[in-house]
């Protein structure tokens, strides 16, 4: 039972909405480029990298990036600026396409509960994409609980409670400063025992270069496998694309210590740095699941590779 079955005309609609910052800060960063141009050579694909770079695709995929249209150039004999638009699309496209960005997000797995743990650094959205997941669930016909593991904070919980209600979600939930493992095992046995599809765990915010998070999830992740055998079996990094290479810089350090099986880029609608998600789509080989392209606890998409492609070069 998948989650989002189709990528319907609402949301596409909404995707492009959402990066319209970054489409057009990006073209008219291009359309200087190729002002007065007729062609598209080296003097045009040297410029092209410092756009693709300062417009946070990262240095990496820029590389691969020019790499294709150079081929593409060198096949052809002759591209004209006007067709660049056109082929910047199809090599953007394929170079997603190469990685298999894009993943099922079904819930019925075998897994009963379905297990997710969600990571990430306070300020990017952790917890209000947390809510807007449990809501989606929700609709697709899913059993929810929340499990508040974040108890760094009291702020967290309170505002767990909220989107819990919000999206009419029992949450289990323990004192400010107990300890995170034993939030994740209660809410796994409470759970099971109400035979829920799916189990969402909050986790601490802390900074992701403090040795002692990392510890700290790890220790989670062994209590929940006790409790549920294979638990968690998605672990979600929640990144905010409006701090660009910023954003980057977090997947990397919690890439070497946890487990990460998807990406969720939030305030996507918010920032002209969207380029960031084709960066980290390509660098780390990770599927990007959801993007967040609004408030609303409906504004919460699973990322489709082709859409996301279509409402870039709207």
């Amino acid at each position: 039972m998948g989650i989002f079955d189709r990528f319907g005309k609402k949301d596409k609609e909404k995707l492009e909405a959402g990066l319209e910052k970054t489409r057009s800060s990006f073209f008219g960063k291009l359309n200087v480029l190729v002002r007065g141009k007729d062609r598209v050579d080296d003097e045009v694909l040297d410029d092209l990298e410092e756009v693709l770079v300062t417009s946070d695709v990262g240095v990496r995929t820029t590389v691969d990036i020019i790499e294709r249209l150079q081929e593409r150039v060198a096949r052809d004999k002759y591209v004209s600026s006007e067709e660049l638009h056109t082929i910047m699309r199809d090599e953007i496209a394929a170079l997603l396409d190469d990685h298999g960005i894009d993943v099922p997000t079904d819930f019925d797995d075998g897994h009963k509960p379905h297990v997710i743990m969600v990571v990430g650094v306070n300020g990017v959205g952790k917890t209000t994409t947390i809510g807007k997941m449990a809501h989606r669930f929700r609709e697709a016909g899913a059993s929810v609980v929340l499990g508040a593991a974040d108890t760094f904070r009291a702020a967290a919980t309170e505002q767990l409670e909220i989107w819990a209600a919000r999206a009419g979600v029992p949450l289990i939930k323990q004192g400010h400063g107990a300890d995170p493992a034993a939030v994740a095992f209660d809410t796994l046995a409470a759970a099971v025992k109400r035979g829920a599809d799916v189990v969402i765990i909050d986790t601490a915010g802390r900074l992701h270069t403090k040795g002692g998070l990392m510890d700290e999830l790890s220790k989670i992740k062994r209590v929940m496998d006790r409790q549920v055998p294979g638990a968690p079996h998605e672990v979600l990094l929640v990144l905010d694309a409006s701090v660009g290479q910023n954003a980057l810089r977090q997947a990397q350090e919690f890439t070497k210590s946890v487990d990460v099986t998807g990406l969720v880029l939030t305030k996507v609608d918010g920032t002209a740095k969207g380029g960031i998600i084709i960066c980290i789509s390509n660098e780390f080989k990770i599927p990007v699941k959801y993007l967040g392209v609004g408030e609303g606890i409906d504004d919460l998409q699973v990322f489709d590779r082709h859409a996301f492609v279509d409402a870039l070069f709207a």
